[in-house]
């Protein structure tokens, strides 16, 4: 049982700088998220497009605004909880709240801030009926397989994260590796594109253009795939571990579930305290509504801000929560780890 101040939903921007603020409080927080790394959207979606709205930034990008975020909070040590989807959260007879994950980790906070962008991004899921008893173990979906040694690998997408995981096992000791996408264009670094091209001109991993449409199965283990070219050429491919990444698609998830007030599947929030209907549960960014709200990452970082101090005297019953400004606060210049102007 992890006892804090304040569980964060999401770690994208909105939630990073949500850490952040809370950080300067002093209020202890932990970071649940359901994708594998910070950064939420920004990162799973556009990490390289170029970002014009962050204040004082005149372009940045969604990983390069990660990376900032990330740095910003690291006085705070923050504990991260990643790959990880909050499955419920409820009130307990002190006044706090039980927040648990779908893989058993459990907080007791008085404080909970839900960060969640446009919901729990989930991977999309090959459509071949019976492919999904060898989920978790010889099929992973956005992750690598377990182990390799002397098997038949196949990767299935065409993005960056499916591309680094075929050039990382490209380098151990499977007995072959291949990268299938459905087109024979990948959306990658061209730096990486070109040391795949090298691995396969050096025989050391296959690129090969096409569908999965069936598999083979034999003694319950997954053995062959059937994969169809551009001409609807069909072609048995061995397989002993298949790692798929044709992208995430978010689901609103167990939020809706929680009791608190929506209107058209957001959480309804007031906009002094971006509270919900739920004293004690918060909710900043993309996942909360409220009249004129903007989808905007600077509106995202107005609300968290607010939420901070509306969440801290929870957090610190009966104590005064003083404004201080990061400028001359010798206080919040050791909390930073800054020396304090002369």
């Amino acid at each position: 049982m992890n006892e804090t101040g304040a569980v964060v939903i999401g770690a994208g921007p909105v939630g990073l700088f949500q850490v952040f603020q809370l950080g300067l409080l002093e209020v202890p927080t932990h970071v649940v998220d359901a994708l594998p790394h910070a950064g939420g959207q920004c990162m799973e979606l556009y990490p390289d497009k170029p970002i014009y709205d962050i204040p004082g930034t005149p372009a940045t990008s969604g990983r390069a605004l990660a990376d900032s975020l990330l740095q910003q909070i690291q006085p705070f040590h923050t504990p991260f909880h990643l790959g990880q989807q909050v499955s419920r959260v409820g009130k307990q007879a002190d006044g706090r709240f039980l927040v648990e994950t779908d893989q058993g980790t459990q907080f007791l906070a008085p404080v909970v801030i839900i960060a969640a962008g446009v919901g729990a991004f989930q991977p999309r899921r090959l459509k071949l009926d019976g492919i999904e008893v060898f989920e978790g173990g010889q099929l992973r979906y956005h992750a690598a397989p377990a182990s390799v040694t002397g098997l038949d690998v196949v990767v299935n997408g065409g993005d960056e994260a499916a591309l680094q995981c075929a050039l990382t096992l490209a380098d151990l000791d499977a007995k072959s590796v291949t990268l299938l996408h459905r087109r024979d264009v990948l959306q990658a670094p061209m730096a990486d594109i070109a040391e795949m091209q090298m691995l396969v001109a050096a025989g050391r991993m296959r690129f090969m253009v096409g569908q999965i449409t069936g598999f083979g199965a034999v003694e319950g283990r997954l053995a062959s795939l059937e994969v169809s070219d551009v001409d609807a050429v069909v072609h048995r491919l061995p397989v002993d571990a298949l790692s798929v990444f044709l992208g995430l698609s978010p689901k609103l998830g167990p939020v809706a579930d929680w009791g608190l007030a929506m209107e058209r599947k957001q959480l309804a929030v007031d906009t002094a305290r971006f509270e919900t209907s739920v004293p004690g549960i918060f909710a900043v960014g993309d996942i909360n509504t409220y009249p004129g709200k903007q989808k905007l990452i600077v509106c995202g970082f107005h609300e968290a801000t607010l939420a901070a101090y509306a969440a801290a005297p929870l957090v610190f019953p009966g104590k005064k929560i003083p404004f201080q400004y990061t400028t001359t606060s010798p206080r919040l210049h050791q909390l930073l780890g800054v020396g304090t102007p002369a």
